[in-house]
């Protein structure tokens, strides 16, 4: 990443997240088996379930659509609004007029990627000064984090805030967290929000997901539910080379094949999974409640269909085919894709369209030739696309049971501060940091210091989040790009019945899928055949499947559909 840009809100930190790391990313975007989410219907104690209809509505906060800033771009068929303008930094509006907190001390747990900053920097003592609070980060190993989630979470030594990713969403932390962290309703539900005029603008698909336990309990992280996996390509290598971007899944074998050149060390591509899920329609793979939907009146898992079977045999067309670079075939870590791609060994793979802002960002700095693009998503066939919408929120931020409401109370400052508008001041401290230390100013872009990339990192910006944007002040045309690109394919993009749902599946049948991703990958790399996902698929039924498809059925019955 590059500390020029303002951070894309779907690919946090939390603005930054999903992009700081592989695994997140791949978690986010269906490459890694995710035991989801929580959830609960109804009593306090309730471990299993989900609230949505009549239940959720007493729960959920009063939407007020914030009107500090406008848009350049405003979101679109489900995407993230755009802002491609200059900041105006010396009329930056004013989202907090008044100082919220109170002066609690609060201990904040979240992961890291990196070396985490001392605490008591310049960064975190202008936050806490801005805001009204006393907040200490005990920042943990992103890379293990859901281990040390896990142990804190069974102590009675929970710190006050918590940060949860979505996929770390597993084993017993789900029952965890309806045992642990506090019920937020009694401060936010209806117009209790509008206290906090900026959590009141987060919609109200994003509030839903907070539900845990049939409680409003976490600040959620809002994101565009437009699929955020693309294929993305090397423009200026097409562009040399003539070719045009295919236009179905037969068109892009042909042109793989033409394209590779195995002795010049070019390829194709990289491995295209991800992407043969979108182009044959299959349900997505992000979220367990996900993979279900009703079709002529029966749930029906994405295992099940077709569309999976035929996107796992294109994928394994191309890897027979030899138009796949030969490391992919090893798997590992997909980060490698996105070097082989900047390397010119690989000219499309599947990835966050947040590497189109990483990667240019990356290689403008040596190379003014290089100029990537995503592909919009094409119907296996040459027709439209069947898309489907992801979470609208996949990371979330809980308060312990034992903090007092005064500690609530400057939790939610923190929140809602942080919450603050692109192009405001709030959000510029938030983001930026301390202007002189955490950034300097060139040609009316902000741009981080070394120091600022360090502290102003993985820290305030977890606590709260105004509705998906994107902007980047120092490449304004990639953030057109990615909006434009999630509009059109927002067009095709439909809402599966548990969409929007936090949802705890029973703990008997948590690991049942989890064998499913191995044997895709071990498919489309020629160990395995379609017959083994068949075979695989009827196991599942018998061995759970089809009494989960019940459960799933009367929580149908029961709650009704958030889509």
């Amino acid at each position: 990443m590059t500390p020029n840009a303002t951070p894309v809100s779907a690919a946090p930190s939390r603005r930054r997240f999903l992009a700081s790391t592989a695994v997140a990313a791949a978690a986010v975007a269906g490459g890694m088996p995710l035991l989801t989410a929580c959830g609960g219907g109804g009593g306090e104690g309730r471990k299993e379930g989900t609230t949505s209809g009549k239940e959720a509505k007493k729960i959920l906060p009063t939407y007020v659509a914030s009107n500090v800033v406008a848009p350049d771009i405003p979101a679109k068929n489900g995407s993230a609004a755009g802002f491609v303008e200059p900041i105006d930094l010396k009329n930056l509006k004013t989202a907090v007029p008044e100082k919220l907190g109170k002066g609690s001390k609060l201990k904040v747990m979240a992961p890291f990627w990196g070396t985490p900053p001392s605490n008591g920097n310049p960064y975190y003592r202008a936050m806490n000064e801005a805001i009204g609070v006393q907040v200490t980060w005990q920042n943990q190993d992103g890379n293990t984090y859901d281990e040390k989630l896990g142990a804190v979470l069974a102590s009675s030594d929970i710190p006050d805030v918590v940060v949860v990713p979505g996929w770390n969403l597993n084993g017993k932390i789900p029952s965890a967290i309806n045992a642990k962290f506090a019920d937020l309703g009694e401060f936010l539900s209806g117009d209790k929000v509008k206290e906090y005029p900026n959590l009141a603008a987060v919609p109200t698909d994003a509030w839903q997901r907070s539900i845990f336990g049939g409680r409003l309990r976490a600040i959620p992280m809002p994101a565009s539910y437009v699929t955020d996996i693309a294929p993305l390509y090397r423009k200026d290598i097409f562009d040399k080379e003539g070719y045009q971007p295919p236009a179905s899944a037969a068109d892009f074998l042909s042109w793989a094949k033409e394209a590779t050149n195995a002795r010049a060390e070019v390829w194709a591509c990289d491995d295209m999974k991800w992407t043969a899920f979108t182009v044959f329609g299959v349900l997505p793979g992000s979220d367990k409640a996900l993979w279900w939907n009703l079709v002529d009146g029966k749930l029906v898992n994405r295992v099940e269909t077709e569309e999976y079977l035929e996107a796992l045999e294109w994928t394994r067309k191309l890897y027979a085919a030899g138009v796949v670079h030969p490391d992919a075939k090893a798997g590992g870590n997909q980060g490698n894709a996105g070097n082989r791609f900047t390397a010119g060994q690989v000219l499309v793979y599947s990835q966050n369209i947040s590497d189109l802002w990483g990667k240019t960002a990356e290689q403008r700095t040596h190379n003014k030739e290089f100029e990537m693009g995503a592909m919009d998503i094409w119907g296996h066939d040459g027709g439209d696309p069947t898309l489907w919408a992801v979470q609208p929120a996949n990371i979330f931020t809980f308060v312990s049971k034992k903090a007092s409401k005064e500690q609530i109370r400057d939790f939610l400052a923190i929140a809602n501060y942080c919450a603050s508008p692109y192009g405001t001041k709030e959000y510029m401290l938030t983001v930026f940091g301390v202007e002189g230390t955490d950034y300097t100013v060139k040609d009316g872009v902000p741009t981080k210091t070394p120091q600022g990339i360090n502290e102003v990192n993985g820290a305030f910006d977890y606590t709260g989040d105004p509705a998906a944007y994107i902007a980047h002040p120092d490449l304004p045309e990639i953030a057109r790009q990615q909006v434009e690109w999630q509009q059109r394919m927002g067009a095709f993009t439909k809402k599966s019945t548990f969409y929007g749902l936090t949802v705890t599946e029973p703990s008997r049948w948590a690991t049942l899928a989890d064998d499913f991703e191995q044997l895709e990958d071990d498919v489309v790399r020629g160990r395995k055949k379609i017959a083994d996902v068949q075979r695989a698929v009827s196991d599942w039924k018998k061995q759970g499947g089809d009494d989960l498809r019940g459960w799933y059925q009367k929580l149908l019955d029961d709650n009704g559909s958030a889509s």
